[in-house]
């Protein structure tokens, strides 16, 4: 599936559930794109992560501000002509459509797997806040993306490697 490139800087927001990869892949394909790479979880305001650090899910009332300031972040790259690359969960369409009022022409990289490779990722890991038990929360509000929204979706059972190497592909401009 290919999605057709808009012109301008690229906004590019890699989205999923915990454990998907979304900051593995995301920062891959921003060194393979010389591009910039936005942590979307460095944005979470403390009353998040201490909610979250606690096994409590974030509300969408928790979530809008977030969401707001990570737009913004989108709008401001936009606006200086730079292509970013955003990690975001992005769990629902309003949520991508908030993060769309940044960069109208997002593209979002769903990264994706089954429930039992996810939690079996997510025990893996040690995050600063996100426990592994929030995983089902975050299964439970996941809205896929579908057309017409600008998606490429990844099963994660693939490499990095191979994930960047194709979303690399149908990224790059031949103009």
């Amino acid at each position: 599936m290919n999605v057709e490139l808009p012109s301008g800087p690229l906004a590019v927001v890699v989205m999923g559930v915990s454990g998907c990869g979304k900051s593995t892949v995301g920062l891959e394909l921003s060194k393979r794109m010389g591009v910039e790479f936005i942590e979307g979880d460095l944005f979470h305001p403390p009353e998040n992560v201490a909610k979250m650090a606690a096994g409590t899910p974030l509300s969408d009332s928790d979530r809008s501000g977030w969401l707001s300031v990570l737009s913004e972040q989108l709008r401001s790259a936009q606006h200086q002509q730079r292509s970013v690359i955003l990690s975001c969960s992005a769990l629902k369409r309003e949520y991508r459509n908030v993060l769309r009022l940044g960069a109208q022409q997002a593209i979002f990289i769903f990264l994706h797997a089954s429930a039992d490779v996810l939690n079996e990722r997510v025990s893996r890991r040690k995050h600063q806040y996100m426990p592994a038990s929030l995983l089902d929360s975050q299964l439970a509000t996941l809205e896929v993306p579908a057309p017409p929204e600008l998606v490429l979706p990844y099963d994660v059972a693939s490499s990095v490697e191979s994930i960047v190497q194709d979303i690399f592909k149908k990224l790059r401009r031949k103009d």
